[in-house]
């Protein structure tokens, strides 16, 4: 049974995943019917198409990889969707060109879509009475010997208030700054009484999980995760941006965009996130359902090319200037960040999947060695017997 139930997860958490996607390209393709644009293809999945059929000159497509999937939109872009078709075809060339508005009307849709699937999920959840919401105050509890935190000066009780002047009001944010520091020393400012006190402090890195640590323990959690803050929607949508966009300052500031960096997780590490969230409750996956949409509406905004960012950059430049930016720059442009994009996915890719594989072996030696103690306390149990 526990072979079938992890099975069901992963198949749920794959469907979610794809979820998130497909609602983001069917923003694009409503709004490029609405707007009497050529519409080649919406397919589910990607790659070779395994069963597809054509409606008012639209091909739905079901593909062989069930990952999200696609709308091809010659009109908007004439050669991005050629190599998610896994044909020699692709897309027809793009004809006379559109009015900039659409094209920056098209863009916003697809985000646009997993905001409103994000609000949705926000008060389905704030509805659900077996949610459980809440945040952890940074407070200390417990200083155990030889950690960064006790080589530092921290005592239980001490409130941490900010880190190296970055405010700090949840558990959840503590950990997020200690992350960010990247192994160097930060001052913590804590709340000890009345009085502050500044603890200069240096985290170390777990050798097995690659996290930053300082070793203080909190005891009394809230029982909800990070990503279910409150049960007012708009505080639960607040902290998704919140989130985000910390993130994105950390990887803007010179400072901390190397540690901010280092601490970002791909496909796998999303894919473990939905796996674990809902396997601690189902209200948990929907939370970080919601989560990721926000991120994919903020990420996707990004005037980043072959992002949808990057079309509405191209657009409000062509609006501005009543002059398109040349097709052969734009191509090359676009074909430099695509295959970025790409190595950077490999690139976690491989360090999210070392990172879960030096967590399951060390399970597995706990789990082996936990078994030997076991074997060993029912030997002496039954000598004691005999």
């Amino acid at each position: 049974m526990g072979i079938i139930a992890t099975v069901f997860y992963i198949v749920v958490c794959v469907l979610l995943f794809a979820l998130a996607i497909l609602v983001h390209e069917f923003g694009h393709f409503v709004v490029a019917l609405s707007l009497g644009l050529r519409v080649e293809a919406f397919s589910i999945g990607f790659g070779k198409a395994i069963w597809k059929k054509r409606i008012r000159g639209v091909e739905y497509r079901l593909s062989c990889l069930p990952l999200g999937g696609y709308v091809s939109i010659p009109d908007v872009d004439p050669e991005g969707t050629k190599a998610l078709e896994g044909e020699s075809g692709g897309a027809a060339a793009k004809s006379a060109p559109i009015p900039p508005w659409k094209e920056i009307a098209v863009a916003v849709a697809g985000p646009a879509m997993n905001v409103v699937l994000a609000v949705v999920l926000a008060v389905v959840l704030s509805l659900a009475p077996g949610a459980k919401f809440g945040t952890t105050e940074p407070v200390v509890d417990i200083v155990p010997d030889g950690t960064p935190a006790a080589k530092a000066g921290f005592m239980p009780g001490d409130r941490v208030v900010s880190v190296n002047g970055r405010e700090v009001n949840t558990w959840t944010d503590l950990q997020t700054e200690v992350q960010i520091t990247g192994g160097k020393e930060a001052v913590f400012m804590v709340e000890r009484g009345e009085a502050m006190v500044a603890l200069p402090t240096t985290p170390e890195r777990d050798q097995v999980t690659g996290a930053l640590f300082i070793g203080a323990v909190n005891t009394n959690s809230c029982g909800a995760t990070a990503w279910m803050p409150a049960r007012n929607p708009v505080r639960q949508l607040a902290w998704d941006a919140g989130a985000i966009f910390r993130v994105l300052k950390g990887l803007t500031t010179p400072k901390e965009a190397k540690a901010t960096a280092g601490a970002l997780g791909g496909p796998v590490m999303i894919a473990e996130g939905i796996y674990r969230s809902l396997r601690h409750s189902t209200w948990d996956g929907v939370g970080f359902l919601r989560f990721l949409n926000v991120n994919l509406a903020v990420l996707n905004l990004l005037p980043i090319p072959v992002l949808d960012g990057g079309l509405i950059l191209f657009s409000l430049i062509a609006l501005v200037f009543r002059r398109r930016v040349p097709e052969p720059v734009v191509r090359m442009v676009s074909m430099f960040f695509m295959y970025l994009l790409i190595a950077l996915m490999g690139l976690l890719v491989v360090k999210d999947s070392m990172r879960s594989w030096r967590i399951h072996t060390r399970k597995a030696k706990i789990a082996e060695v936990v078994e030997d103690i076991q074997e060993a306390s029912t030997n002496a149990a039954d000598n004691a017997r005999d």
